[in-house]
């Protein structure tokens, strides 16, 4: 049997096609469900749609911001803000200003 790393993550360990297809489900998912907005998500778990944008750029994907953003969102930024987003309530903001003061420790994990 060969040494186990005590390093490794098991999530390093799934494979890309899998990830890959769990990824897709979850931003079709996010398509579906615009009535879950980014400031919602940003508030709750510190990452929302545009995160994923600057996420796929990070990883590789050759498209600028507002290309990542129109494969993430399936549609134009300035669409989806003109048809999908609600202004974001004072307590939103709050909410996600919290939320994202945590997320140092992920990015810390995750390097």
């Amino acid at each position: 049997m060969p040494p186990t790393n005590m390093n490794s993550n098991p999530l390093d360990e799934l494979d890309d096609a899998v990830a890959a297809a769990a990824f897709r489900r979850l931003v079709r998912h996010l398509r579906h469900r615009h009535d879950a907005q980014n400031i919602d998500l940003m508030g709750l778990a510190g990452f929302c749609r545009n995160c994923l944008a600057d996420w796929i750029r990070d990883a590789g994907y050759e498209g600028d911001k507002p290309a990542a953003r129109e494969l993430i969102h399936g549609m134009p930024q300035d669409e989806w803000k003109a048809t999908r987003q609600s202004p974001a309530t004072q307590d939103q903001l709050d909410r996600m200003e919290a939320s994202v003061a945590k997320n140092e420790g992920a990015k810390t994990a995750a390097e």
